[in-house]
């Protein structure tokens, strides 16, 4: 695909761990079942925490790297992120997201009054609507991505929930709370990922990190490191970078977003053949 021709939509469900998207997403399980898409296990880096994984994400860059260390380095980032190349390849980009990713993005500190809603094409995030409230409901961001698309027709639309970590923190992530907020986004991706995939998106389906059965994250667990990676159509990593024990590299995930979009990956990011 050609950069001018390419559309993504990334759907990062913070807080999701493996072992409970395979159980509770339904729909997307169903997808796999069906021979439409495609499951794979990522291991994330550490600290498996939020902001720092945010940043590897969309730059692919580890913390050691870049500084982005734990939740309360409130920053922007010295790294080229996905955002910042899609831009520079000519593309439109949006979010629908946690405020964290605009303060790592186009502006820091964040400002709830003036930086909620922010349209500058100047900006590496073009288009967005930034909620700070980690109960703000997926049902209103999924909308919020929703208007952003329509209205904005980005390449690259990014849409970041926080229902399930949220009810992870509370409850522990091995609860019927838990598992309800991950049912919940299920039935709402069973609406929009069939009429993305009609109207010529890829789909991408992720998490940050996980959750242990206490509600904590930010450590070693498998059950705080390990997440999803959904997939629709091809999966263009060698088979030499899967690794059966541990899974994929989160490392591998913004370089897997510029491929999806036709751009060229950044010197940091990895590179493969």
């Amino acid at each position: 695909m050609t950069g001018t021709e390419a559309k993504l939509v990334v759907v990062v469900l913070d807080g999701l761990r493996y072992d409970a998207a395979r159980k509770y997403l339904g729909y997307i399980e169903h997808l796999v079942e069906q021979g439409e898409a495609a499951c794979y296990q990522v291991q994330s880096q550490l600290p498996s925490l939020s902001r720092p994984l945010y940043e590897v994400l969309l730059t692919g860059t580890p913390a050691a790297k870049n500084g982005i260390t734990a939740n309360h380095i409130a920053r922007l980032s010295y790294e080229r992120s996905v955002f910042q190349l899609a831009v520079g390849a000519g593309l439109r980009t949006a979010a629908a997201a946690y405020h964290w990713v605009s303060e790592l993005y186009n502006s820091a500190p964040f400002n709830p009054v003036t930086d909620r809603h922010q349209h500058d094409e100047g900006k590496p995030i073009q288009h967005g609507i930034f909620y700070y409230e980690d109960h703000y409901p997926d049902s209103h961001l999924f909308s919020d991505a929703e208007h952003l698309r329509l209205a904005y027709d980005p390449h690259f639309l990014y849409i970041h929930s926080m229902n399930i970590d949220d009810m992870g923190h509370k409850h522990g992530g091995e609860s019927k709370q838990y598992e309800g907020a991950v049912r919940v986004v299920d039935g709402m991706l069973a609406t929009l990922v069939p009429l993305w995939r009609s109207q010529g998106y890829q789909v991408v389906v992720t998490s940050d990190h996980g959750m242990n059965a206490m509600g904590q994250h930010g450590g070693t667990e498998p059950e705080e490191r390990n997440v999803p990676l959904y997939v629709f159509g091809e999966l263009p990593i060698p088979a030499s970078m899967l690794d059966d024990a541990r899974g994929l590299s989160q490392l591998l995930l913004a370089p897997l977003m510029c491929h999806y979009l036709g751009i060229k990956p950044s010197e940091a990011m990895v590179k493969w053949d």
